[in-house]
């Protein structure tokens, strides 16, 4: 894959492009041999891996494969823009970040409800009645979208089938500014490589969706976010001088700083999420990585 016109290339990551197809928007910016509009859809599953490369039916337990990572996930009523359905697998883009990958073309619905509501606890169940009494039916995490069709003393009934909790859920456009607290939500959630909160995240997923649910963007990657999100402050010489919700990077890794010298993190060491000493984990990402903290970020509400 070649850019034209000496533009710097452009991410792979967020632009949907490869040496033999490409979206129509890129026309011009990419070279390809074709060219293809998109197709909307909506993940109708609890959640979906996005993976690097499509799996073939004999990898581990039709995903897992030495070369093929899970990049990130897709959840529940999300879009995915799809410019390829083949072999079972769709090659498109995340509508929530723009993130590009290969999800399970089951997994993809073209008549899902557009969501009115996001799911703004950690995890909430789907049930087949509204008192909750009976087995789930799904169980949701935090983000999803749901449209509600209407509402039945304490219980929401979706239009896609089921009832939820109605506390468990927030109007599109309502927001949770108080992102720190949303993070400790997910304490103890397993560590998973790639995820947002389906089956487990990661420490950069644990950055993006505590600020999702405060209104604010962040790309998925951690290298993305450290580029992107609020005010850069560098490295301070004296990390004493930071402020209870500013994002630290280090080489492959983030977290959200709590203040008292504590780092609330995704942590593969542990493989949870958990509490730590910033200078423990200074020490331990420094001694595998010859170098600590790499950048600081602080995020901006409000501006």
């Amino acid at each position: 894959m070649s850019q034209t016109d000496d533009e710097t290339p452009l991410d792979p990551r967020i632009h949907p492009y490869r040496d033999d197809l490409a979206a129509d928007f890129l026309e011009g910016r990419v070279e390809a041999k074709a060219f293809v509009p998109g197709q909307e859809r909506r993940t109708g599953a609890p959640w979906t891996p996005v993976m690097s490369k499509p799996v073939s039916g004999d990898s581990v337990s039709g995903f897992g494969a030495a070369d093929i990572l899970q990049d990130t996930e897709l959840l529940f009523g999300e879009a995915f823009t799809v410019f390829e359905d083949k072999d079972g697998w769709s090659w498109g883009q995340c509508g929530s970040d723009g993130y590009v990958g290969y999800v399970k073309s089951a997994d993809l619905f073209a008549t899902l409800p557009e969501p009115t509501h996001w799911v703004s606890a950690v995890r909430s169940l789907v049930f087949p009645d509204n008192k909750g009494e009976f087995p789930p039916l799904m169980s949701l995490s935090m983000m999803a979208g749901v449209a509600v069709d209407s509402v039945d003393g304490e219980y929401a009934r979706l239009a896609s089938g089921g009832w939820m909790f109605e506390k468990h859920l927030a109007a599109l456009g309502d927001t949770r500014p108080d992102y720190i607290a949303t993070a400790s939500m997910f304490n103890r959630t397993p560590y998973l490589w790639g995820g947002r909160g389906g089956q487990g995240i990661d420490c950069s997923g644990l950055i993006q969706v505590p600020l999702a649910a405060a209104g604010i963007a962040a790309p998925r990657d951690s290298d993305q976010q450290a580029d992107s999100i609020g005010e850069d402050l560098g490295v301070p010489g004296d990390l004493s001088v930071l402020l209870p919700g500013d994002i630290i990077f280090f080489p492959g890794h983030v977290g959200f700083y709590l203040g008292s010298g504590a780092l609330l993190h995704a942590s593969s060491h542990d493989m949870m999420v958990a509490t730590h000493s910033l200078d423990v984990v200074v020490d331990r990402i420094t001694e595998r990585k010859g170098r600590g903290v790499t950048r600081v970020r602080r995020v901006v509400q409000g501006g």
